[in-house]
């Protein structure tokens, strides 16, 4: 396994580093600048008291005492004053004076010439500043060491400065890295955990933007997962809810022929309905099937042209004995008429029969179960209806059939009802079943939010409402054709 340095030992590195380069560049730039300035200011200095010194040297009526006295000033100041004598010898030099000052320079000042040099003398830097008096000259020499002696201090301060603050960046670097790697480890920790399986797994999300982005992050696959999962219980269950109706239908007829009690000549029509039923079954089970292949989340949509009116028949003749068998009264409200609509004719059925079955769960005893069946919002249709049904030929005058642009189809029963506040959330997953749960009979709390979907998959609508007979009323508006308006 490959080793790798921490984020924590990175970002410390990388503050060391920067505040080395740092302290470097700025310790080489002030030290220079503070050298040069350093030096002019000791050859100015040193100048401007050798003038000094030859001024207090030309006064009084003895300039060999006027001199000595302005050597004994200068001495206090570490600067050595050599006089020189009308013949060129020297006053007051030592070895170091006497090393730092040349014949060229006495000649030059016996001229009347001021002498400005800067000079190694016995090993040692010097600076040297003559000028011509009454009596031959006088020369500072001073060693550039001691005439700097101020600005070396302050260069020594200045990279003890760069030194302290050098450590402090490192020490300053080392706690960020800690501050900004705490809260990533307690985000691996989270990740780790939500690998593990728990999923009750939160992230404070702090530090900097990009590392609370990242515990915000967690925090939302977090949720996903939960979601995810949820998503996947609920699935099952609507697997069963939606297996169970043509069981149901089909396990009643057969236990109906098996104990005998169906006449013979309604046996074809029996066994058409099982028939029928154990085709839909089939269906469901290839779209699990299509499900577990392709990972969808969406059931597949067959259009075709569909006679609702006779479909709503169909389903009315097997809910008829369901509702028969509870002791429900169950009628049916459709026109004599074909009402053509291109749609899905098993997702239909699917979303009447979720709603036959929430409605017969809770309608008691006596109570009403209605299905109607009604063509609205009627245009004018350019050529045939929709499935070749045509009301009529073009009739004189150029005017043409009317056509529904949208079905309704409605289930009301005779039960308990709904609230205003229950018509608000009717459709979404496991309100009712935990409002009602314990007080009335409920069901798995997943029909009517797949009585959604599977309408909103056909282009249509569904609503919540109160019915006539005193119970709740469900609405399904279908266009005649997929795209069309709703009315």
């Amino acid at each position: 396994m490959t080793h790798r340095g921490t984020l924590a030992q990175r970002i410390s590195l990388l503050a060391a580093a920067i505040a080395v380069i740092t302290a470097l560049l700025a310790g080489v730039l002030a030290i220079s600048l503070i050298s040069r300035t350093n030096a002019d200011n000791a050859r100015s200095t040193l100048s401007k008291l050798a003038d000094a010194a030859k001024a207090t040297a030309d006064l009084g009526v003895s300039p060999e005492a006027s001199q000595s006295r302005a050597r004994q000033t200068l001495r206090a100041l570490k600067i050595q004053s050599v006089t020189v004598d009308a013949n060129g010898k020297l006053a007051g030099a030592n070895a170091l004076g006497r090393a730092s000052i040349t014949a060229a320079d006495i000649a030059q000042l016996l001229g009347g010439g001021k002498v400005s040099k800067q000079r190694s003398a016995a090993g040692q830097r010097v600076l040297i500043e003559g000028r011509p008096t009454r009596v031959g000259g006088i020369v500072l020499v001073q060693r550039r060491a001691d005439a700097t002696a101020f600005g070396d201090q302050i260069i020594r301060r200045v990279l003890l400065a760069l030194v302290i603050g050098v450590v402090i960046a490192m020490a300053l670097g080392v706690l960020v890295a800690q501050r900004i790697s705490r809260p990533l480890r307690r985000t691996a920790q989270a990740a780790h955990a939500l690998a593990a399986g728990h999923r009750d797994v939160a992230v404070s999300p702090e530090g900097p933007a990009e590392v609370a982005e990242v515990g915000s992050a967690v925090n939302m696959l977090a949720s996903a997962l939960t979601y995810s999962e949820a998503r996947q219980r609920e699935f099952l269950l609507s697997v069963s809810h939606e297996l169970r109706t043509p069981l149901t239908a089909i396990t009643g007829y057969a236990e109906s022929l098996a104990d005998g009690v169906v006449p013979a000549e309604e046996s074809p029509e029996i066994g058409a309905i099982m028939l029928t039923e154990a085709r839909r079954l089939n269906r469901l089970v290839a779209d699990l099937l299509d499900l577990a292949r392709l990972g969808a989340q969406e059931f597949r949509i067959d259009i075709m042209p569909v006679d609702l009116t006779e479909l709503a028949r169909a389903a009315a003749q097997v809910w008829l004995d369901r509702c028969r068998s509870a002791g429900v009264t169950f009628r049916l409200e459709a026109p004599d008429i074909a009402i053509w609509c291109e749609t899905d004719p098993s997702r239909v059925r699917q979303i009447l029969d979720g709603l036959f079955e929430n409605a017969l769960r809770v309608t008691p005893t006596g109570a009403p179960i209605v299905l109607a069946v009604r063509a609205v919002g009627a245009v004018r249709a350019v050529g045939a209806q929709a499935g070749g049904a045509q009301a009529g030929g073009a009739q004189a005058g150029g005017a043409q059939p009317r056509a529904p642009w949208s079905v309704v189809l409605e289930v009301r029963d005779g039960g308990p009802g709904l609230t205003d506040a229950d018509l608000a959330v009717a459709f979404e997953r496991s309100v009712l079943y935990e409002r009602y749960r314990g007080i009335r009979r409920v069901g798995t709390g997943l029909g009517l939010a797949i009585v959604y979907g599977l309408a909103q998959r056909l282009g249509g609508t569904v609503e919540a409402g109160h019915s006539a007979e005193g119970g709740a009323r469900f609405t399904v508006r279908l266009p005649v054709r997929p795209g069309g308006p709703i009315g």
